[in-house]
């Protein structure tokens, strides 16, 4: 090599070495979002958040999802905004999946804006912090009733070029009208008094409950009580006492690749009503619990530092209540749990924090159970969740997959997804929930984090404290010769062999230590569904598409023969058997 070329080579490398990385200080698209002059004067705390779209199909606010058919989204926190003050994005905003303004390709977008609001707690613990309280709707930023949003709006964006474009909040997400109560569903709130203790402010519980046929019939029946872990519901799902709308416009499911899947999905409702009601269906009381709170749509049903006592307010507040209202046999023996994934940890959980609470739980595609496998991260001997690395090389961990084991998103995409949505756990969804219920309270009142948001380098101190209070394996080992005489026969667990989110990693973990159980042996049930995806219940017979669709009466059988086999001498079985 000449020297002439070497210089022009170097100087090429240099000028390389110095050229500006996308979202800095060239770019010159400013969106500027707005409050109208008619709202509020009273200063706004929240996320706000920006959308762009390439199409109208909805408005983008319903179109940010994981994997490659999301659509744009940037957030900052505001604090304190009022009328005719500007929150200007540019190009340092942090945005998903492309990471600044500058990245976007020059186009025209439809774009909206969206406010979601935080209100401040005084808690207990004496922090003062600022998240975003349940407002009916489960934790959904995009239908938090209050949130302020803008007319979606086609605008022609240049990133190369200087623009100052300007959205004004002018919509409001109208109130959510409460469920009504049927001959069969009726629905129960209560104050908590330990949870507005920690909040510090008025906190509510509340359920759905299902009641057995012949209730007002038989008013010296006591009855046998479920609970099904799951996400928020707005009233009880499942089902139907009409048979399914004729007029339904069929829907494809894009997850089950089913046309017409709301229609099956009503049918399915309507057949287990009519279960339900049929002589051969034992009478008993299914419970889905309304546990909505600052991080996410429910509480995972224990006790936590940072969203409080929710596993003692549930048992000792609201349950006795349900069980005293609708004459609950009110025992151990007589309690069942079930769910499937969030629901699935929260069963089993339950059952192992509230060991003669509980007669029995069955546990569909629990959330992991076991920390060594954290879906795909062990976090007490990985360094990084993001990336398996190498001497020479990384790779970078998947977080969702198909049956196929094709990947539609990696842990770091789902993870900058959630720190868009929100800093401080505050985006409302599942990694940041997790963090939210097993960590310890942070500098300034928010949980610790596992691991650095951005960069996937794992917290070894805040590891430690989630194995010894929620790695629900560690703790069945660690405690088994206090638990196994009290879990003996109660134990159920249930998972597919290509979950879409390798929940069936921990699964695998926690059967091979109740397969090493001895005096006694834990004498329950592990079982998985080869091929099957995110979250197969225990059924053979079925594909996913329906089996999700009978929980409800996937494990009666197993129910009643626990009952017979466990009651203690005297109890009722009877009164509730007609």
């Amino acid at each position: 090599m000449t020297k002439t070329i070497f210089t022009m080579f170097i100087i090429l490398m240099l000028s390389v070495a110095e050229a500006p990385v996308s979202g800095e200080a060239h770019a010159t698209l400013t969106m500027a979002v707005t409050l109208p002059a008619s709202a509020s004067s009273t200063p706004l705390d929240g996320r706000m958040l920006l959308m762009i779209s390439n199409n109208n199909k909805t408005e983008p606010r319903f179109q940010i999802r994981d994997g490659v058919r999301t659509q744009q989204i940037f957030g900052m926190d505001v604090d304190g905004m009022v009328p005719g003050e500007d929150v200007v994005f540019d190009a340092s905003i942090l945005g998903y999946p492309r990471e600044s303004l500058a990245d976007i390709p020059k186009g025209e977008y439809w774009v909206q804006a969206l406010l979601h609001k935080y209100e401040t707690f005084h808690r207990a613990d004496g922090h003062v912090i600022k998240l975003p309280m349940d407002r009916g709707e489960g934790q959904h930023w995009n239908l938090a009733p209050g949130n302020l949003y803008s007319t979606p709006r086609k605008m022609l964006l240049d990133p190369a070029k200087e623009q100052s474009l300007r959205i004004t909040l002018d919509q409001q997400i109208p109130p959510i009208t409460p469920p009504a109560d049927t001959k069969y569903i009726k629905h129960i709130k209560i104050k908590s008094e330990l949870l507005s203790k920690f909040w510090g402010r008025p906190m509510h519980l509340g359920a759905a409950v299902l009641l057995p046929e012949g209730f007002d019939e038989h008013p010296e029946a006591r009855y046998p009580l479920i609970i099904n872990h799951g996400h928020f519901p707005h009233t009880f799902g499942g089902f139907r006492e009409t048979p399914p709308d004729p007029d339904l416009k069929p829907v494809h499911s894009e997850r089950f690749n089913l046309p017409g899947y709301n229609r099956i999905v009503q049918q399915y409702a309507y057949d287990f009503y009519k279960q339900w009601i049929g002589h051969d269906m034992p009478r008993f009381i299914i419970i889905e619990i309304q546990h909505a709170n600052p991080y996410y749509d429910d509480s995972y049903a224990v006790n936590s530092q940072n969203l409080g006592p929710y596993g003692d307010a549930i048992m000792h507040e609201l349950v006795p209540q349900i069980e005293k209202k609708y004459r609950g046999i009110g025992q151990g023996w007589a309690r069942f749990t079930y769910g499937g994934s969030t629901g699935g940890w929260e069963a089993l959980a339950v059952q192992i924090f509230y060991p003669d609470d509980f007669n029995g739980c069955f546990a569909a595609c629990p959330d992991p159970i076991d920390f060594r496998a954290y879906t795909v991260v062990n976090i007490y001997e990985d360094e990084n969740a993001y990336y398996e690395k190498g001497d020479w090389s990384q790779t970078p961990r998947p977080g969702q997959r198909n049956y196929l084991g094709q990947v539609h998103a990696t842990l770091e995409q789902i993870n900058q997804r959630e720190i868009v949505l929100g800093t401080h756990s505050r985006s409302g969804d599942q990694w940041d929930i997790w963090e939210a219920v097993y960590s310890p309270v942070g500098e300034g009142g928010y949980p610790k984090r596992i691991w650095n948001k951005r960069t996937g380098e794992i917290n070894k101190d805040v590891a430690a404290f989630w194995r010894e209070n929620y790695d629900l394996r560690y703790i069945l080992k660690r405690d088994w010769d206090k638990l196994g005489s009290k879990l003996q026969g109660k134990i159920h667990i249930y998972c597919g062999t290509m979950d879409n989110y390798y929940l069936n990693n921990a699964v695998y973990l926690m059967e091979e230590f109740l397969e090493s159980t001895k005096n006694p042996h834990y004498d329950g049930q592990v079982d998985y569904g080869e091929r099957a995806e995110h979250c197969w219940n225990g059924d053979h017979q079925r594909p996913n598409a329906l089996s999700r669709l009978r929980y409800h009466v996937m494990y009666v059988d197993k129910i009643i023969q626990r009952m017979e086999m466990t009651a203690p001498k005297g109890a009722d079985l009877t009164s509730w058997r007609y």
